[in-house]
Order: structure tokens, then C-alpha cells, then sequence
């Protein structure tokens, strides 16, 4: 959540911060938020004296000579009226919680302010886009051709947008698996695999409240359960009430997941195939650090992006996401689009967030630094590789006029085959 006191002091600013992302004022309702505020504090400050009031009174009761029964009759009567302030107070909380978690983060004020995705800045493209001599096919059809992905058995046993990986999908998947993993360990990422499930208080307070219906969470009846959507929500829960030391940071990981989304939006042209499923691996990038450090590490994960995509060869462009277009958590956000030759265009295929101290106020993770003042830390994520679109780039950009495909180069080892032959 955004920082308490700076929606105090600063509520213009915070107006303007939900125009310029283009939320709704009547949900992330700042002017509700302050009224309920005060009323939080105006009942705070009447508990704290009536419970002032009452340790005093306790403490006088411990004196025969002082135990009239006036003092009697007031302790009682404090009491009595402790419960139902307290019950007013529980009222006053949620609604405060409930509209503060509708208030995004704040963006930072470079970054390019947009009513859509149309405004988003191309900050370069990469790699060289492959001409073919050959009409490129789609990767649903290339997968097809060559039975990497059976997506009517995962319909008819699960559900649409769910498939089977088959053959060298499979070898294929585990490599860049294997790659990813090899890549950030020799950069001093910690390897972590996740649980598959987080508590409502992490995808929650992740800021996974969704907006639309683009971005639902599958939640287990009956428990307090649900089932990720990255590995964010559980990373970002790994520290949750604790005090980290200044001197620990930065905390680099490379976690491991599956990944499940409902994805109940229409897509358009991405409707179909890997694009967007509704379960997937990925290795996600997590980062706590100092907030002097953020910026700086985010270009790091931003390069080690570029240097996943470059290693693959994989054509991309790098994209400065607009206001209206970071999410509520993001503060800065960018993608890696990869060029998808049957689409004639660009797909993400990465991205990767500054959450500032978004995040941490809401899981209460916080750093004692080296003068000894506790403060709230920043945290970052960017993914490393998605075992969904990275496979579709390489279908796609890898395919030879003959049917068959071509693994890149960096890949081979982790394979132990250099094509994936096409079908007799």
C-alpha cells in the first residue's frame, strides 16, 4: 500500500497519480480515504484514554483507603464502553484497509504518461528479424506439425487453454529450465522453488486486485488458499514480518514456479495457443534491497532480461510502460516484446517492476539500516524466462523451410539435439 502519511500530506499529488494511470476516483476514492482516516483517529485517540483512564483507575483500586465506590463505578463504566468503540473501531479498519489498497503506488515522475497501452515508449529494438523464403507459420501450427503440444486432450481433461507438452517440448522446456538456472547462478542469484499456493494475504497484498477480469486468482474452496499467479506472490512473501539487516542486502533470487491464471479477458490475435494459458513454469527474478539501491538494480534486471533474449537470439524490442499501463503495484515497469514472425509484430514475453516499498507496507518487511532506524525496503521482480512464450519465440523465429526447427545455439547442450525434425 502507499505510504499512510504521504496520502495525508500529499493528497493532490496522489489525484493526480490516479488520473494520470487512469483508475477510477470513485473505487481509489483518496477523499473517502481521509474521512476515514479521521474517524480512525478520533476513535484511536478515545481507546487509548479510555484505556489510560482504566490502567489508573486499577492501579487507585489497589488502595483500600482510595476504593470508593464512585471509582468503582466508573471503571465499570469505561469497561462497558470499551467493547462496543472497539467493535466501531474493527468497522473503521476494514473500510480503511479496503479503500487504502485501492490507492495504486506512486510512478515515478519520468515515466511516460499514457491513457493506454498505445502510449507506451519504445525505448530500442534488438537482434535482427528473420526474412524467410517461406510463408512462416504460427507456432500452434508449427507445434501441431511437429506434436509439441496437444492442446484438445489438456481441453477435453482440464479445460481450454490448458495443453499437454509432448516430445521434444518437453526436452525443450527443461532446457531452458536448466539454462536459466545455470545463467543466474553464475550472477549470484539465490535458486529457490517455490510452493504453488500463497495465503490471501500475499496475492493480496502483492497487489494482485485485479481491475478487470484479465487477471483472477483460482482460489481452493473451503481454504484460505490460492493458487499463483508468478512467483512474486510467493517471494515477495518469503520475508513477511521480519526486519532484514542493511548489511544482508541485496537479496538476489531466481525462483521456480508453476504458474496458473484464469485469464477470463479476450486477447484477440493471442487468444490461441501458448500465448496466454492458464498454467505455465517460469523462473521469476526477485530483488529486496534499500531504496537507494532500486533504480539501479532495476536496470539490472531490465539488461539481465536482454541478456536471456540475446543469448537465445530471439529478435525483441525493450518498452517503457505508460501511467495507465504499469499496474497499481509498479512504480516503473518495463517489457521485453520478442518478434513473432507469423504476427508480423511484437510480443511480451518479459517484464520486470520497481514496487518501491509498495509491497513491503503491505507484508510489513522492513531493514534496520547501519545507523540502526528500522525502514521499510524496496522490492523488485522481473521474469527470467516463461516456459510458455519463450518456446513460442523459438517455434516461431527457429522454424526452417523444411517443417523442422532449429534450438539456438546456447541451448544445445541442455537439449542434447540441435533440431526438432520435422514429421514424415
Amino acid at each position: 500500500m502507499l505510504d499512510p502519511k504521504f496520502i495525508r500530506e500529499n493528497p493532490d499529488k496522489v489525484k493526480k497519480n490516479l488520473l494520470e494511470r487512469n483508475f477510477n476516483p470513485e473505487i481509489a476514492n483518496v477523499d473517502k480515504w481521509l474521512q476515514i482516516d479521521g474517524d480512525r483517529a478520533i476513535v484511536r485517540k478515545e481507546l487509548e484514554e479510555i484505556s489510560r483512564r482504566k490502567n489508573e483507575i486499577a492501579e487507585l483500586l489497589k488502595d483500600a483507603t482510595k476504593r470508593t465506590p464512585d471509582l468503582i463505578a466508573e471503571g465499570k463504566d469505561l469497561k462497558e464502553k470499551t467493547e462496543p468503540l472497539q467493535a466501531k473501531l474493527n468497522t473503521i479498519e476494514g473500510s480503511w484497509s479496503e479503500l487504502i489498497s485501492q490507492i495504486p503506488n506512486m510512478h515515478f515522475t519520468d515515466v511516460p504518461v499514457g491513457k493506454d497501452d498505445s502510449e507506451n515508449k519504445v525505448l530500442r529494438e534488438v537482434g535482427e528479424i528473420p526474412k524467410f523464403s517461406f510463408e512462416p507459420k504460427d507456432h500452434l501450427q508449427i507445434a501441431t506439425d511437429l506434436d509439441l503440444v496437444d492442446f484438445k486432450a489438456g481441453a477435453k481433461v482440464t479445460g481450454s487453454q490448458f495443453y499437454y507438452l509432448k516430445n521434444e517440448a518437453v526436452l525443450l522446456d527443461l532446457a531452458l529450465q536448466k539454462f536459466g538456472m545455470d545463467f543466474f547462478r553464475k550472477k549470484g542469484f539465490e535458486l529457490i522453488m517455490t510452493p504453488d499456493m500463497a495465503k490471501s494475504r500475499f496475492y493480496l497484498g502483492t497487489g494482485y486486485a485485479p481491475r478487470g477480469d484479465e487477471a483472477q486468482t483460482y482460489t481452493i474452496e473451503g481454504e484460505d488458499l490460492g493458487l499463483i499467479a508468478t512467483a512474486e506472490v510467493t517471494m515477495a512473501g518469503y520475508f513477511a514480518d521480519e526486519i532484514l539487516q542493511e548489511s544482508d542486502l541485496p537479496k538476489k533470487f531466481a525462483a521456480v514456479s508453476h504458474c496458473y491464471r484464469k485469464e477470463g479477458g479476450a486477447y484477440g490475435k493471442y487468444s490461441k495457443g501458448l500465448y496466454r494459458v492458464h498454467q505455465f513454469t517460469k523462473l521469476e527474478m526477485f530483488v529486496y534491497c534499500t531504496p537507494q539501491d532500486s533504480e539501479l538494480i532495476h536496470q539490472e534486471l531490465l539488461a539481465i532480461e536482454e541478456d536471456i533474449a540475446q543469448a537465445l537470439k530471439i529478435p525483441y524490442r525493450v518498452i517503457e510502460m505508460c501511467t495507465s499501463d504499469l499496474g497499481a503495484m509498479a512504480a516503473r515497469k518495463y517489457d521485453l516484446e520478442a518478434w513473432i514472425p507469423s504476427k508480423s509484430g511484437y510480443g511480451e514475453i518479459t517484464s520486470t517492476s520497481n514496487c518501491t516499498d509498495y509491497q513491503a507496507r503491505n507484508l510489513n518487511i522492513k531493514y534496520r539500516d547501519t545507523q540502526g532506524e528500522i525502514k521499510f525496503l524496496h522490492m523488485l521482480n522481473g521474469t527470467a524466462v516463461v516456459l510458455s512464450r519463450f518456446p513460442l519465440a523459438i517455434l516461431e523465429n527457429y522454424q526452417q523451410p523444411d517443417g523442422s526447427v532449429k534450438i539456438p545455439d546456447v541451448l544445445v547442450p541442455y537439449t542434447g539435439f540441435d533440431t526438432i525434425p520435422a514429421k514424415k
